[in-house]
């Protein structure tokens, strides 16, 4: 009941209908006047902290409290005594909600500048939740509810996610090279960011239980990019795909129902199947071979119009041969200029079957096409 702006309290307890706070004052505004022997209630997932005179005196778990000095010698400290221990206790009970508050949003407002090893610089968009537990209710009072009536998780989220934010910024830099690395790691990459982020709400009194990574996106550039890069692995070339392209846009027009459409989807349904032949033939089609023969001293490879062998310098229209060494002769000559042997008989001429060439001297094999004679 209230007189004069008191509030006289004989029984305290507290229920949280809405489900989102965390600490909650009685009462709200002001103290409270709190009567000896007074039944504090407090349930199995609250906890209660008694203030006098603006100090905190005693913490409370879960079960039913009498405020009197039996129950709680502390209380012998406060009470005025030369009141004959009847004399009301101006003070105020926080009740801290112990609870697990899930389903709190962090993502990027803006877009993080990220330096990815194959994309280059870029811009990405991160989005998760994250749950939240108080685990030194004395600590959260004192450093982030103060003297507020009611202290929401809807107040801290926003906080809290810039420092997520910072941390993830922090972690990306250290831990990913690039974005096509992540698929598969956002578990790890979940764990990691929340070992981080420990430190800084344990200032607090609180914990990070639990931190959900939903999506790490870049923008919408970066993403056709990607994927037209994905199609391309596909083709051999981008001609090959600009040509496919093409051929689907005609067969897409080459079904239109109207009368001009029909004329002209007839014309385009001729052209399709050259321009899909065009598109996927071979190009890798080696050159055409030019007209080579064989260098009968070192059996290179020559072009038919040589006269000299490039490689070793052999003379290719020779007609006379040495009948002991093999070696080419000048047509007059009476001694071989490899053996010094004299010519004495001149070599019987062949032709060859194969290339047709005349004029070979006695061998076995032709000089230009290397046919065995």
């Amino acid at each position: 009941m209230g007189t004069d702006n008191v509030i006289f309290l004989e029984v305290i307890e507290w229920f949280d209908e809405s489900g989102k706070e965390i600490v909650h004052r009685i009462p709200q505004n002001g103290s409270g006047e709190i009567k000896f022997g007074a039944q504090l209630t407090v349930r199995e997932s609250q906890c209660a902290v008694f203030f006098y005179n603006g100090k905190a005196y005693d913490a409370f778990g879960p079960g039913r409290h009498t405020l009197k000095t039996a129950n709680i010698p502390l209380l012998t400290k406060i009470i005025a005594i030369p009141w004959g221990m009847t004399s009301p206790l101006r003070a105020e009970v926080y009740f801290v909600n112990m609870k697990v508050f899930t389903d709190l949003k962090w993502g990027t407002r803006d877009p993080v500048a990220f330096r990815d090893k194959e994309l280059g610089l870029i811009r990405l968009r991160a989005f998760g939740v994250f749950n939240i537990r108080v685990l030194q209710p004395l600590l959260l009072i004192n450093s982030l509810v103060g003297t507020q009536g009611i202290f929401s998780a809807e107040e801290i989220e926003e906080y809290l996610n810039r420092v997520i934010v910072s941390r993830f910024n922090d972690y990306m830099g250290e831990k990913v090279d690039t974005i096509f690395n992540l698929p598969g790691k956002y578990n790890d990459f979940s764990e990691g960011l929340k070992k981080t982020l420990q430190i800084d709400l344990s200032k607090f009194g609180l914990a990070l239980t639990d931190l959900y990574i939903n999506s790490i996106t870049p923008p919408p550039e970066v993403q056709k990019a990607i994927d037209d890069k994905s199609r391309l692995g596909i083709f051999d070339d981008l001609n090959k795909l600009l040509k496919m392209k093409t051929a689907m846009a005609v067969e897409t027009a080459s079904q239109t129902q109207s009368a001009e459409g029909a004329g002209l989807g007839l014309g385009m349904g001729f052209m399709i199947p050259g321009m899909l032949a065009e598109a996927f033939k071979n190009t890798s089609t080696a050159a055409a071979v030019p007209e080579v023969y064989i260098c009968p001293d070192c059996k290179q490879t020559i072009p038919k119009e040589s006269r000299f062998c490039p490689a070793c310098g052999h003379q290719m229209l020779i007609v006379n041969k040495c009948a002991y060494c093999g070696r080419n002769l000048p047509v007059n000559a009476n001694f071989c200029v490899n053996c010094g042997k004299a010519v004495t008989v001149k070599p019987s001429l062949k032709k060859c079957s194969k290339c047709g060439m005349e004029n070979i001297p006695d061998s076995i094999y032709c000089n230009q096409c290397g046919e065995r004679l």
